[in-house]
């Protein structure tokens, strides 16, 4: 099942980054580029990432969200705090192409592996720092979370806009998933800007001002002139109508967007007449008018089933789709047939389910099968090794605990039986 180094597939297939990358934002973008062919070797710390010990699980260190974010990846255990392990891990930059890290950079020169030190060794190495902050600005050294990146970027008060209560976070890992995906682009930008000069170089990802961008780029509004033509906010998202639709027996998403569908949406409603109002009749003024407009929506969704008006919004062109649960989304017909959503079995978690890699390609298509996320230390041995360390210095090491290695593994005991 396994597919690393050499047999790998994919338009990242020969790529090797070391990954130092814990929790979710840097996990999410290198589980990105395994499953695109990289090959990710995972640097841990004794204490392994965090997330492998948020449940639920079926053993230790094997947690959900961990299993979800590191597949594909090979795990090594270093305390960069011990001088072997440090030179294990340079003797691994020597030959990888990219180095991830969302170690803040600060404690990364403190450990003696700033990027100039890097790239005296490795010309060609390009190291992305996934922080909290711009490096430039006083929030350069501060700490960075998702809850805390949602708050300074304005999304619990825009929550706040929207339902007129409380203020709250968004119910994901919104800002460390965003900000992956900016990782993700910085890696394979980075690398073909190598293949153009033959150098590597360092680039920043900071979570503040990807969620900035984000957020500004729907809701600057009038703060986009000067001077200003009112506040912020894009009135179509701030809507406390903007939500699922309540039909005669439940609940349904529906988006009368264009001209064309709301023409369509009154004729088949027998009401073509409505479009003559002033309230309808152009974007603009429905845009104007958009707490009356979804409201009067809202009243009309009430005369009729779910069922009944997907056959009518299907029939009329008009975008719907069911309001959908997580548990929902593993009977979904779409994602059935496409099989996104697939059964894997885990050498020591047993039967998975997981999620493939939604882009297709025709030339380099990813393989199907990916491996399955680590044990932590899973190869911890076996990647040394590679870098020439002989028997008696991995001895030494694994006494000191400079690196770790785990068990092997051992078959999920419910396969087993």
């Amino acid at each position: 099942m396994s597919k690393h180094a050499g047999q790998a597939q994919g338009p990242l297939a020969g790529v090797k980054i070391l990954d130092m990358t814990s929790v979710i934002l840097g996990p999410f973008a290198t589980q990105i580029m395994a499953a695109l062919g990289a090959d990710v070797i995972k640097v841990e710390s004794p204490q392994g990432d965090n997330m492998r010990h948020v449940g639920p699980m079926r053993n230790p260190g094997m947690g959900h969200i961990f299993l979800q974010a590191n597949q594909g990846k090979r795990s090594i255990v270093l305390d960069l705090k011990q001088e072997s392990a440090r030179e294990a891990l340079l003797a691994l930059v020597d030959d990888t192409d990219v180095l991830i890290s969302n170690v803040r950079p600060q404690a990364m020169e403190r450990l003696g592996l700033s990027y100039e030190l890097l790239a005296a060794r490795n010309p060609r190495l390009i190291l992305v720092s996934c922080c909290g902050f711009d490096q430039h600005g006083p929030y350069a050294a501060k700490p960075a979370y998702d809850d805390l990146i949602q708050g300074a970027t304005g999304v619990p008060w825009l929550s706040q806009q929207y339902s007129g209560g409380e203020p709250a976070y968004m119910p994901m890992t919104l800002a460390d998933r965003v900000t992956g995906l900016h990782a993700v682009y910085a890696v394979t930008a980075a690398l073909y800007a190598r293949e153009k000069s033959g150098r590597g170089q360092s680039v920043v990802v900071p979570m503040f001002e990807a969620m900035t961008q984000f957020i500004l780029g729907d809701h600057m509004a009038g703060l986009s002139f000067e001077p200003q033509l009112g506040g912020p906010g894009y009135s179509r998202l701030l809507t406390a109508h903007r939500k699922p639709y309540r039909t005669r027996d439940g609940h349904l998403c529906v988006l009368i967007y264009n001209d064309k569908h709301w023409h369509n949406f009154f004729a088949a409603i027998g009401q073509s007449e409505r479009m003559q109002d002033a309230m309808f009749a152009t974007h603009t003024q429905r845009a104007a008018n958009i707490d009356a407009v979804y409201a009067e929506v809202a009243r009309l969704m009430r005369e009729r089933t779910s069922a009944e008006w997907r056959v009518l919004l299907d029939a009329a062109d008009i975008p719907n789709m069911p309001m959908s649960s997580p548990e929902d989304l593993l009977s979904d017909p779409h994602l059935q047939a496409t099989g996104f959503v697939r059964a894997v079995q885990h050498p020591t978690e047993g039967p998975l389910r997981t999620t493939g890699n939604p882009t297709q390609w025709s030339a380099t298509p990813p393989s199907s099968s990916v491996a399955h996320a680590p044990q932590l230390g899973e190869h911890t041995e076996s990647v040394l090794r590679s870098i020439g360390i002989d028997d008696a210095m991995l001895d030494a090491m694994l006494g000191s605990k400079a690196c770790m290695q785990a068990q092997q593994p051992q078959p999920d005991a419910k396969e087993a039986s």
